[in-house]
C-alpha cells in the first residue's frame, strides 16, 4: 500500500474514532497516534496524516454544510461515520487541500478507494456523487492535467 493512501486510511480511522466519541480533540490525538503506531509503524507519512487530521478537524463545520447542500436527500446524521468522515477528508483535500500536491482527481479517487475499502457497497458511488458534485461545481480545477 502507497504511503500517502495509507496515511489517508490511518486519517480516516481516526477521525471515526474522533466523530465517534464526539468530536474530542485529545480523543483524536489518542487515535491518531494509535493508529500510526498500530498500521503505519515507521511510516514516511506521519506529518501528512497530522495535516489532514487537524485540518479537517479544523474545517468540519463548514466541511459539513457542504456534504448538506451535496448532498440533500441524505441529512449528515444518517449519514454513516465512515462516509462522513470519507466525505470530510475528500473534500478538504478537495477544496483546502494543496493542489499541487494532491490534485482534485486524485483525492476524489482516493476518497472512492477508502469507501469501497472501508464502508458499504454502495458507499463508492454516494462518496463520487457527492464529491463529483462539488468538484464540477468550483469549475473542475486542472481538468486536463
Amino acid at each position: 500500500m502507497a504511503n500517502r493512501h495509507l496515511a489517508r486510511s490511518i486519517a480516516m480511522q481516526s477521525l471515526y474514532e474522533w466523530d465517534f466519541w464526539g468530536k474530542d480533540e485529545n480523543k483524536l490525538k489518542e487515535a491518531v497516534a494509535k493508529n500510526t503506531a498500530e498500521f503505519g509503524p515507521g511510516m514516511d507519512g506521519a506529518d501528512f496524516i497530522q495535516r489532514l487530521v487537524k485540518g479537517v478537524a479544523e474545517n468540519y463545520p463548514k466541511l459539513d454544510k457542504i456534504i448538506e447542500k451535496s448532498a440533500p436527500e441524505w441529512p449528515l446524521e444518517q449519514i454513516t461515520i465512515t462516509d462522513r468522515n470519507i466525505l470530510r477528508l475528500g473534500l478538504y483535500e478537495l477544496l483546502l487541500g494543496d493542489r499541487r500536491e494532491v490534485p482534485p482527481k486524485v483525492a476524489i479517487n482516493e476518497a472512492i478507494e477508502l469507501a469501497k475499502s472501508f464502508s458499504g457497497e454502495s458507499s463508492g458511488k454516494f462518496v463520487n456523487g457527492v464529491l463529483g458534485t462539488v468538484y464540477r461545481e468550483i469549475g473542475e480545477p486542472q481538468k486536463d492535467e
